[in-house]
């Protein structure tokens, strides 16, 4: 009896990792012979694992992670205790972490998964952390200054904001820093999903 009461909590997760690497697969327009292609497996096995009839082991997740750019913790805490809020509501205890306090910038995913058009983050920004190389994606990316001093470049041009400001941009080049002496703290909006 016990065993009937764990596995569908296991379905769930099953579930949820399935969509997160179908997600991240579609979100950087890789088809699934190239993700196949790039981690040695067959196309039929990716296949299987995006539609929930293979489960990955951990070498395979962490060759996912490595293959996405995104940190390996990005497929596990989809520990959801009431089945009604499972996909809809995310706790602010049940978030799951994306970074580390040792490269300046700890990110939470406030989306309950990676399936929709978009993704909501929580990132705290480190006194003194900074992005020194520009980087570029193919998504609309907007956020909100919750709290601290935040400096971001988009295109070239440096914007100075604080508690209260937002931003938006659409595939520009940008970088960012923290100058203040406190963290920074931005809710982040991405589409499409790119964890």
């Amino acid at each position: 009896m016990a065993s009937t009461a764990v596995r569908p909590e296991q379905d769930n997760g099953e579930r949820l990792l399935a969509g997160d690497i179908r997600a991240l697969r579609k979100a950087r327009g890789l088809t699934l012979s190239e993700i196949a292609f790039k981690l040695g497996r067959s196309v039929g096995w990716v296949s299987q694992v995006e539609r929930e009839l293979s489960v990955p082991s951990l070498g395979d997740l962490r060759a996912f992670a490595e293959l996405f750019g995104v940190p390996l913790s990005l497929f596990f805490s989809h520990d959801v205790p009431v089945e009604k809020e499972r996909g809809v509501v995310v706790r602010a205890g049940s978030r799951r972490s994306l970074g580390t306090s040792e490269s300046g910038l700890v990110e939470e995913l406030l989306s309950p998964d990676l399936g929709g058009s978009f993704e909501m983050l929580r990132s705290v920004f480190a006194p003194g952390a900074e992005l020194k190389t520009e980087a570029r994606r193919p998504t609309e990316e907007a956020g909100y200054v919750v709290s601290g001093t935040f400096e971001i470049e988009i295109g070239g041009i440096w914007h100075q904001l604080g508690e209260g400001d937002s931003f938006r941009f659409e595939g520009k080049p940008f970088r960012w820093r923290n100058p203040g002496a406190e963290p920074a703290v931005i809710i982040w909006v991405v589409s499409p999903p790119v964890y």
